[in-house]
């Protein structure tokens, strides 16, 4: 079956049906191609996904105050609800057996100046447990501090790319920044694994920002996250009881969907996930119609290759050979012209899925990917399908007696 011969003849064979060769392993080619991409492409989703959460802890109720859309004892709807540092307090005090951190967040836009360097960057106040949410990595100095909090300094800890915009080369340390007027010393540079946007921010303690607007004790939003031994499910009763404590605790309708918001993130996270999985499964189905429609192209084209060759196999059988020698001859063919084009397109796919890399983040496809170890399995799969598509049609060419073959026009 391997014998030089062979090889000879397969190669006069491809050598004079250089169209018909071209399509059968283009057709193969392509069908590989596209679903190893259209693969990658729904990993790539899945990295957007989970990116999303990937810097911050995922352990973590986000609480939001909204308007309440329902009067209760006495209070009008619309009303405006409101975080203030007592309900930090509160919840400390009241849920000591699933707190694990809290903070407040106070967001604000700042334009911040340093020598002739200029540029505008939210500003979070913010208390030490902050650091364990965002999942900060100091790299010079520190984080903010307790001191920072109780005297309300005037210390800001700044993401690696405001220090690149504002200090360029020049350490950053112990200078100091405006923050819309009002002087900070950088105590502190952190970088973050969320990207850019998330190393574009000054942090500063919450009770200066607090002081800076006319010292009152408002809260944007608190960050709690819960022990994490304690399990989902008890994540989602913790969940419920701060829920109603707020309600309570603000005079708002304990059935208004409205007045106080939670986002739980682990389980955001977890439902984006389930969503990605769905959007991949999806995917792949298309792919794998691809692939399917490129093994119908081969059987196809393998037909016709076989009835084209009708007189030659019965001369060759009139010759001697053995039905089993010509079924192995267009068997090896086959599987060449498999191999070889199935192996090319799955080799453009995996570098050209190597060097998307972010360029299709507009897209919410994020370095999109695929296993060496997926993408020979479906080249092989495509091969074992290639290598039926030619038995099929060679065996019943095989079966034909010699002198029908050579009637054949």
């Amino acid at each position: 079956m391997f014998s030089i011969d062979r090889w000879q003849e397969i190669f006069q064979t491809i050598a004079k049906n250089k169209l018909r060769t071209f399509l059968s392993g283009f057709t193969v080619a392509l069908g590989i191609f596209i679903f190893i991409i259209l693969f990658g492409f729904g990993n790539g989703l899945k990295n957007t996904f989970k990116e999303e959460f990937l810097d911050d802890a995922t352990n973590t109720l986000r609480l939001y105050a909204g308007q309440t859309s329902k009067p209760f004892k006495g209070f009008k709807s619309k009303r405006q609800i409101e975080f203030k540092n007592s309900d930090i307090e509160d919840i400390k005090l009241n849920f000591p057996f699933y707190l694990q951190y809290i903070t407040p967040r106070i967001t604000r836009y700042a334009t911040s100046n340093y020598k002739n360097e200029s540029n505008r960057y939210p500003t979070q106040g913010v208390s030490p447990s902050h650091q364990y949410f965002e999942k900060t990595i100091i790299m010079k100095g520190r984080y903010l501090n307790k001191n920072d909090i109780k005297n309300k300094t005037k210390n800001a800890v700044i993401g690696r790319l405001v220090s690149l915009d504002l200090f360029k080369q020049e350490e950053p340390l112990g200078k100091y920044i405006s923050l819309e007027g009002v002087a900070f010393k950088v105590v502190g540079v952190f970088q973050d694994e969320g990207g850019d946007n998330e190393e574009r921010i000054i942090y500063i303690p919450y009770t200066t920002r607090q002081l800076l607007e006319k010292s009152n004790d408002k809260i944007d939003q608190i960050l709690v996250s819960f022990k994490p031994e304690l399990g989902t499910k008890i994540a989602l009763v913790f969940e419920k009881k701060l829920r109603l404590f707020l309600k309570n605790k603000k005079s708002i309708d304990p059935t208004d969907s409205k007045g106080i918001y939670v986002r739980n993130v682990a389980q955001r996270a977890s439902e984006n996930d389930q969503f990605a999985s769905v959007l991949q499964y999806i995917v792949t189905f298309v792919g794998l119609g691809t692939l399917i429609a490129g093994i119908i192209g081969i059987s196809n084209i393998m037909v016709f290759v076989v009835k084209e060759r009708t007189k030659e196999l019965g001369v060759r059988k009139a010759l001697g050979a053995t039905p089993r020698s010509v079924i192995a001859m267009i068997l090896q063919e086959s599987i060449f012209i498999t191999t070889l084009s199935g192996s090319i397109g799955m080799i453009i796919a995996v570098i050209i899925l190597k060097n998307l890399g972010e360029t299709l983040d507009k897209f919410f496809i994020r370095n999109p990917y695929v296993d060496i170890s997926t993408a020979i399995f479906s080249t092989i799969i495509l091969i074992i399908f290639g290598a039926i598509a030619g038995y099929i049609p060679a065996k019943r060419a095989a079966s034909i007696k010699p002198i029908v073959a050579l009637r054949d026009e």
